[in-house]
């Protein structure tokens, strides 16, 4: 199964200090699903069928944190929402209903505010468990060599076997 993948971006996001970031780009789908057809279970249909099991429906914490341990897949199954990508220093986004975020690992993210509908399909790699790193003082270096470790997907959520991600962050 693939989504569109037409409106793909890329952000790159340099070490914040407190959120080490990656050399790899943040990739944003922009209506990788339309507008109209997005659901959780769309979503879930997406990066199941992708080799991106999915793992959770919530939304996006409102306070700054990283994962040293996985890649994480946002995708907005209803609402808009306001992330800060990139840690405090990061840039802002505007992500609505069909929309999915791919995180490399390290990248900071936190949600600045929402609609009351929006909701969220989170997603990793198979074999990749998630933490939550918060900037906090004494979580570098060890978090850095987590990050280094974390090994690249084989497919793309959106994409697939042929999807830009891979292109990306060879």
């Amino acid at each position: 199964m693939q989504g569109n993948l037409t409106g793909a971006s890329y952000e790159y996001f340099a070490d914040g200090g407190t959120m080490p970031n990656s050399t790899l780009p943040v990739v944003i789908y922009r209506q990788a699903i339309a507008r109209e057809d997005a659901s959780p279970e769309a979503m879930e249909r997406l990066f199941d069928g992708n080799g991106w099991p999915s793992q959770w429906r919530a939304g996006v914490y409102d306070y700054h944190h990283y994962h040293s341990t996985a890649h994480e897949c946002l995708g907005v199954a209803r609402g808009s929402a306001r992330l800060l990508l990139g840690g405090p220093e990061g840039r802002e986004f505007l992500v609505e209903a069909g929309d999915v975020v791919v995180l490399p690992a390290g990248t900071g993210h936190c949600r600045l505010s929402q609609n009351p509908d929006f909701l969220v399909v989170g997603a990793y790699p198979p074999g990749q468990d998630w933490d939550i790193l918060k900037g906090e003082k004494g979580e570098r270096p060890g978090a850095d060599q987590r990050i280094a470790k974390v090994p690249l997907p084989k497919t793309d959520p959106v994409g697939g076997q042929g999807g830009p991600l891979l292109e990306k962050w060879a």
